[in-house]
């Protein structure tokens, strides 16, 4: 057929070429479509039908423009077929003939990047093969298909889409069609295009409970036999066969005989592998009707008997979790931790870092030391999880030594699975689900799982919160498995229980039974739950041990020998490379271990914390290149508060009574004892714990030392009350019972909503409990509503808010904001595993921080009562605070500075979703009292000597001091640079009167006060010179804004400096203003000359205050006088340094607007130079150095941001806006650009 043969009528005047579109010709020449079908039932005797409909989804007829006429092909190629084989049924109704609707498998694939530089890249996703193959699906069935196939199958992730559609419409629908599934090896290597063996590719489909399925096009019969022959022995279902005439030739023909390609076939006959036969490229009627002939000898194969239910899983190879033995001889699957950012710090660094290559070498690392499947999580708060879990999957299935292995999906969010999900052409575990959320949602997420063929976890929680014993575990497992088993149809060997692996050997009693728990619930598990396979992250069993991997894998080799072999444990969280047989244990570390997971002495955790200081001892001596000294302890020598001190640190509580009443015979004060050497001795005990030197057993065990001196001290604190009461003339039997003054402080400690994990915070509250506090545990899961009602009730100093899983950092986000709404003036403390102190201060603290309550990340424990204790001391919270402040400003610094790997809305999108302020609701400040220039000549250096912020004076001379005495003035109390600060400081107040005295620096402005509106396309600003001017619409100036266009994980606005001053139609105002400090450059001249190196330095650093102070002043009398909006201002001048008051005043060249050239449109509007002096050089620096310009907006909405880089887009309509050319305007906005310029 030619060109004009295929348009046809219908498509005659088509605007791009169609020849070669086969699918088409059903409806331009639809007798020549129904002639073919005709002639392969009748003459080749065919008793089905495949349909004229390879190519018709909306994806492949793109190619001839042809999307929106795909509900007819389809149609069109299922009616033909199905009017056919009713016509030739009707002539032999003994032999019925069907209709296969044949979806193909679009020319994209899911599973391979298109780009060799971007193996993440992808030019198809599964949702939108799920919609085009729905779309064929409807219009198929609606033409008259009996059966549906999807066929020709080299990418498996293209066919799992087809099948998800599939299974969608048959359940919309309620109709119940046989599905067909037919893959197609590429080569002799047995595989697929994407990848996977025969096996693997039935393994990923099975879920979808194929009628048939089989090979087809690709090869000759006689290169497919012994892939067919392997398929055929796995395949549970029928199994099919239709290859092409052979191999292709040179030509692209096809040479077999309709007799060769019969005999080609035979051998499948012979052999017992079919169940249906076909032919494909090269096929014609005559060579099926002599495959016919021939396979009429042979019986059809042997559908294989029903077998026990299997956990089949599936990468690029296929993998029977029954038959699995790992390394070490165990049947257990080892799953891979590595890539998990929880289980691996290098692999978090990677991430972090978007180094995904490297992060791949740890996935193929894995596989070689023995991981059957591999963990991916990318759980962190400060990483877009959806995002990196795409990426790192698509990228690690074009990675065949990762690849070949089941990947077992991890998140905390359940999105965020089911988007790794979709990129998997295997079958993989989804880690996990469970009842926590309510049997409504749990029975969502099973069914969506079901759907896409995942195995998954089910954890042992639920709406009540974590299983920790084992009647627990047992009891919500099986309810579990009811609910998957009975309700949702999920199968039952494709759910793995994790019923929680808790830590053991922390010192605290309730921890003791954990190990055997488990054991035993593991047990009663499989034997009440058919099927079902045990998992468990082993990491957690010794986690009190950290650092020590002898100790640690010691402990998991007994526990796993004895889960494994005895109870039946399946599958594990692992790091296989560092696993040990039982046999490799050493004898002494082996009883212990015994003891310890069994519970079987009481002294069972302290003889393992032995070992594991010696092991320590001999790790740090190795290292050393020596051996481990050992001496004799005279610490009993000591005095009272430093044996005080290295009991705590050791844990010895033996002679805790004495020292402490020796201890308090020392002091004024019983309180003292406790604020002295019983906290220095904490405050070690955080440190070594801290730094991986101390672990938590030793904590727990520092933490009873401490409860027990508190509780010696508590009668002589009783009494010392009692007569302060007495001597207030207070009858001490008057005062209630449930007084807390004797408490130092009151905590309410919750495990967040959503979160059900609770060790780490009953820890917490432990120690807190040891050291005098009262502690209010309100429990897990908590709703933020409850934690603030339970706040006020019990008028609690200070909330703690802990959490384990990825979604508890958003909820503590949520917790932060409400407390800030509902006007909370206490401090917040945020901890456990998965929170950050980076975290805190980004995500966190800029909810609720300030200096009266803080926000404050807790890094453990030990930690937790030194934080306390400076929270609640008057004497020291500020500067605590202030510390706190600084140092989590410098980070979020940080962490904004080391964003690279950025994304950017276009200008246009940035601009839709601009900061929208609503000025009929909060109109525009009021009309300034003063409009036009003002000349401020009259500000004396002494009058702005108030508002001097001495802190940068400091930092510019390199004096930092160390907490508590960062900043002025307590970094004259530093022990390292205090002294020096000081004399600093007296040298600068010496010089400052000087130059009052002499009036040698002197300073100097111009205020510049117009009216304003935003321009019409929202991203500049037109100053006026009157009202008149306005309505005229004749601007004086125009500032040009810029806009933030970096993508935001959230749904925050982009933010422009015009969006602050309202559009035309609202009376609005900006202002301006230029100062400086003018002299100093005689001042540095003199001191040149008289190689005065100190005081020249000097004066230039008191310069820069002066005019920093200076800018301070003026911005309060533009608000209290010259514009006026906040006449009734009442701040201090600390509170000016803070920022508290309405408005803001950002600088041209800094991150609100990081454009110097807006200082010439500033110069020339309020003539800078020819009223104050101040000039521009050609580098647009002001001069003198002492110099400071900014923007004045009054909106209370109006705030500092950054704009960050910013693409081509915005800097051409930028240029052009300007009147730049574009190569001008991209030099000066070099440092932002997020492209090269050309």
């Amino acid at each position: 057929l030619e060109e004009e043969d295929f348009r046809g009528e219908t498509f005659k005047e088509w605007t791009c070429n169609v020849k070669g579109n086969n699918d088409m010709l059903s409806i331009s020449q639809p007798h020549i479509i129904r002639g073919i079908y005709t002639e392969y039932l009748e003459v080749g005797g065919s008793s089905l039908i495949g349909t004229n409909t390879f190519s018709s989804t909306r994806i492949a007829m793109a190619d001839y423009e042809m999307e929106d006429y795909v509900y007819e092909l389809n149609y069109a190629g299922a009616r033909l077929a199905r009017e056919a084989c009713d016509e030739v049924t009707a002539k032999d109704p003994s032999r019925p003939r069907f209709v296969v609707g044949a979806l193909g498998p679009t020319n994209r694939t899911a599973s391979i990047s298109p780009s060799v530089e971007d193996p993440s890249a992808r030019n198809v996703t599964f949702d939108e093969l799920v919609e085009t193959y729905f779309e064929q699906t409807v219009a198929l069935v609606d033409g008259g298909a009996d059966i549906l196939m999807v066929e020709t199958i080299f990418d498996t992730l293209n066919s799992k889409a087809a099948l998800y559609a599939i299974g969608e419409y048959l359940e919309c629908s309620g109709l119940d069609i046989p599905i067909f599934v037919s893959g197609t090896l590429v080569d002799q290597s047995g595989r697929t295009l994407s990848g996977q063996t025969g096996e693997a590719f039935y393994a990923s489909i099975r879920h979808s409970k194929p009628m048939c399925v089989g090979l087809n096009c690709a090869l000759g019969a006689s290169h497919m036999a012994p892939f067919v022959e392997r398929l055929s022995k796995c395949v549970e279902c029928f199994m099919h066969v239709y290859s092409n005439a052979g191999l292709p030739n040179a030509m692209g023909g096809y040479d077999e005989t309709p007799n060769d390609m019969a005999l080609s076939n035979e051998v499948f006959f012979k052999n017992g592998w079919l169940n249906m036969v076909g032919g494909c490229c090269g096929s014609t009627p005559l060579h099926i009707a002599a495959i016919r002939e021939v396979a009429k000898k042979y019986k059809p194969r042997k559908l294989p008997d029903i077998g026990r239910p299997k956990m089949w899983l599936s990468g690029l190879e296929d993998l029977v979790v029954d038959d699995v033995h790992n390394h070490l001889g165990l049947p257990f699957l080892n799953v891979g931790e590595r890539c998990n950012i929880s289980g691996s710090i290098k692999f978090k660094k990677l991430m972090m870092a978007g180094d995904y290559g490297s992060a791949m070498d740890i996935a193929k690392a894995q596989v070689e030391d023995g991981a059957h499947v591999i963990d991916i999580n990318v759980d962190d708060g400060l990483l877009d999880g959806l995002a990196a879990m795409q990426k790192f999957v698509k990228i690690a299935v074009t990675e065949p030594e990762v690849a070949k292995v089941p990947f077992m999906l991890d998140a905390s969010k359940f999105e965020i699975v089911m988007a790794g999900l979709k990129w998997c052409q295997g079958k993989p575990i989804v880690n996990s689900i469970s009842l926590k959320v309510g049997e409504e949602l749990f029975k969502e997420h099973a069914t969506l799982l079901k759907k896409h063929g995942a195995a998954v976890v089910v954890m042992a929680f639920d709406e009540e919160g974590q299983a920790a014993t084992e009647n627990e575990k047992v009891r919500i497992c099986k309810r579990s498995y009811d609910i998957l088993v009975n309700e949702v149809r999920f199968p039952p060997e494709d759910i793995v229980f994790d019923p929680n692996v808790l830590t053991i050997g922390t010192g605290m009693e309730e921890h003791a039974d954990y190990a055997v728990d488990f054991i035993n619930a593991t047990k009663r598990i499989k034997e009440l739950c058919p099927y079902v396979k045990i998992s468990g992250g082993i990491s957690n069993l010794s986690f009190g041990f950290r650092g020590v991997t002898k100790i640690r894998e010691s402990t998991h080799a007994v526990f796993l020998q004895h889960c494994i072999l005895e109870s039946g444990m399946d599958v594990g969280i692992v790091n296989a490379n560092e696993m040990l047989a039982l046999s490799e244990v050493d004898p002494e570390v082996l009883v212990a271990c015994e003891n310890l997971v069994f519970n079987r002495t009481p002294d069972a955790t302290d003889v393992m914390l032995e070992l594991t200081k010696k092991e320590k001892d001999m790790m740090e001596a190795r290292k050393k290149g020596g051996v481990v000294e050992v001496k004799e302890s005279s610490w009993r020598d000591l005095g009272a508060s430093k044996r005080l001190e290295h009991a705590l640190i050791n844990g010895i509580s033996q002679y805790v009574d004495q020292d402490v009443e020796e201890a308090r015979h020392l002091v004024g004060k019983p309180l003292e004892v406790i604020e002295g050497p019983l906290m220095d001795g904490m405050n070690i005990v955080g440190d070594l714990f801290g730094s991986g030197k101390m672990f938590l057993p030793q904590v727990i065990k520092s933490a009873r030392v401490m409860k027990k001196a508190v509780a010696y001290l508590l009668p002589f604190m009783d009494e010392e009350k009692k007569s302060n009461l007495i001597a207030q003339g207070i009858d001490p039997n008057s005062v209630d019972d449930s007084d807390d003054s004797n408490y130092a402080g009151k905590v309410l400690m919750a495990t967040v909503k959503g979160d059900v994990h609770d060790i780490g915070k009953n820890i917490v509250s432990v120690v807190l409990g040891c050291n005098n506090y009262k502690v209010y545990d309100i429990g897990v899961m908590v709703p933020c509503e409850k934690i603030l009602e339970k706040a006020l009730e019990y008028n609690v100093d200070i909330i703690g808010l802990s959490g384990l899983i990825t979604p508890s950092l958003d909820e503590m986000v949520v917790v932060a904001k409400q407390m800030s709404k509902a006007g909370f003036k206490i401090p917040l403390l945020i901890g456990g595993a998965t929170t950050s102190k980076m975290h805190t201060a980004v995500k966190i603290a800029p909810n609720y921080f300030t200096d009266i309550h803080p926000v404050v990340h807790v890094l453990d424990a030990s930690r937790a009562v030194t934080v306390v204790q400076s929270l609640l001391s008057e004497a020291n919270k500020a500067e605590f605070i202030q510390d706190l402040s600084e140092e989590y400003e410098e980070m979020r610094e940080d962490y904004y500075a080391g964003l690279e790997d950025r994304y950017f809305l276009t200008h246009e999108q940035a601009k839709q979703r601009s900061f929208k302020i609503d000025f009929d609701a909060v109109p525009p400040a009021p009309s300034p009292n003063r409009i036009g220039i003002t000349v401020v000549d009259y500000v004396k250096i002494e009058d702005v000597i108030k508002f001097i912020d001495w802190n940068p004076f400091f930092q510019a001379w390199e004096l930092r001091g160390r907490y508590p005495n960062r900043g002025y003035p307590k970094i004259f109390n530093d022990e390292a640079v205090g002294n020096e600060a000081k004399k600093l400081f007296d040298d600068a107040q010496e010089l400052v009167q000087t130059i009052i005295k002499e009036k040698s620096m002197w300073l100097a402005g111009v205020v510049g006060l117009f009216p304003a509106n935003r321009s019409c396309d929202g991203e500049d600003v037109h100053v006026y010179t009157d009202e008149e001017a306005r309505v005229a619409g004749s601007p004086l100036a125009t500032f040009c804004m810029l806009r933030q266009q970096a993508e935001k994980e959230s749904d925050d606005p982009y933010f422009s400096q015009a969006d602050f001053i309202a559009p035309s139609g609202y009376k609005d105002h900006m202002g301006m203003f230029a100062v400086s400090c003018f002299g100093c450059e005689g001042l540095v001249t003199k001191f040149e000359s008289e190689n005065d190196d100190y005081n020249k330095i000097m004066s230039q650093a008191l310069a820069d205050r002066f005019v920093e102070a200076f800018a301070e002043y003026l911005h309060r009398q533009i608000r209290t006088d010259l514009w006026g909006y906040a006449k009734g201002e009442q701040l201090d001048e600390a509170d000016l340094l803070k920022i508290k008051y309405d408005g803001v005043r950002p600088a041209p060249g800094y991150p609100s607007q990081p454009d110097h050239t807006e200082k010439v449109t500033m110069w020339e509007t309020i003539k800078c130079k020819e009223l104050a002096g101040i000039i521009l050089s050609d580098s647009l620096s002001m001069m003198p150095a002492a110099s400071v310009s900014a923007l004045v907006f009054a909106h209370p909405q109006s705030q500092y941001f950054a704009v960050g880089q910013i693409g081509k887009d915005q800097v051409t309509s930028y240029a052009a806006r300007k009147k730049y050319d574009l190569d001008k305007m991209e030099r000066w906005l070099s440092p932002i650009l997020s492209y090269e310029r050309d």
